[in-house]
């Protein structure tokens, strides 16, 4: 069955963002872009290929799911689908996009289910926080391109997530010069449960 990748830049201390939902505190120079212009180009819009002169390589990810804040970013810039080379998805309750070619959701949950039962590559959840808050039942690995830096604030990495804790086995980590250190991270088997309570003496026990 393929996988719901969440695929993100995050701060040290867990925001994709500033409050305002800028990310240029981020750093875009350095040995750590080489990866992200490789082995993850296809998790760069469209646009961004086309200025860089890369052709999505097709092998990592061959759908996109976001949120209506991160479409909205290009979808501002007049660019109507910014995964082009990816079957996209939009989540959205309140708005209608225009695009013919995206396919926008108001049950981002249902949606993922039926795309990981399908064939094909894993899917790119591409954010933001929210989104993710709302998908992480289904999130099957997260690939955190931890980025050397703390904001204090901001937008976080998984947002209005109700408590439901999770268990990771850390599967990968590289680290670069430029201080960025990029983890993958698959969800565990086996979900960690309470141990079970030590029977007392007169609980029915020490017999």
């Amino acid at each position: 069955m393929r996988e719901l990748v969440y695929y993100v830049a995050t701060s040290l201390d867990g925001y994709i963002a500033a409050p305002d939902g800028s990310f240029e505190v981020f750093p875009v120079e350095g040995d750590h872009m080489q990866v992200i212009f490789t082995e993850f180009a296809d998790a760069l819009p469209s646009h961004v290929l086309a200025a860089l002169g890369v052709d999505p390589p097709g092998n990592r990810f061959d759908t996109v799911i976001q949120g209506w804040g991160s479409y909205s970013v290009a979808h501002a810039m007049g660019i109507g689908r910014p995964y082009a080379h990816l079957r996209e998805f939009v989540a959205t309750r309140t708005r209608t996009g225009t695009d013919p070619a995206v396919t926008y959701t108001q049950d981002a949950l249902a949606t993922v289910k039926t795309l990981k039962a399908e064939e094909g590559l894993d899917i790119y959840l591409c954010g933001g926080g929210d989104l993710a808050g709302q998908l992480l039942p289904e999130i099957d690995r997260l690939i955190l391109k931890r980025n050397p830096v703390v904001l204090g604030a901001g937008i976080p990495l998984l947002g209005g997530a109700a408590f439901q804790p999770t268990a990771f086995r850390p599967a990968a980590s590289r680290k670069f010069t430029s201080g960025v250190v990029i983890e993958e991270w698959a969800r565990a088997s086996q979900p960690r449960t309470a141990a079970a309570p030590v029977p007392r003496c007169g609980d029915g026990g020490c017999r």
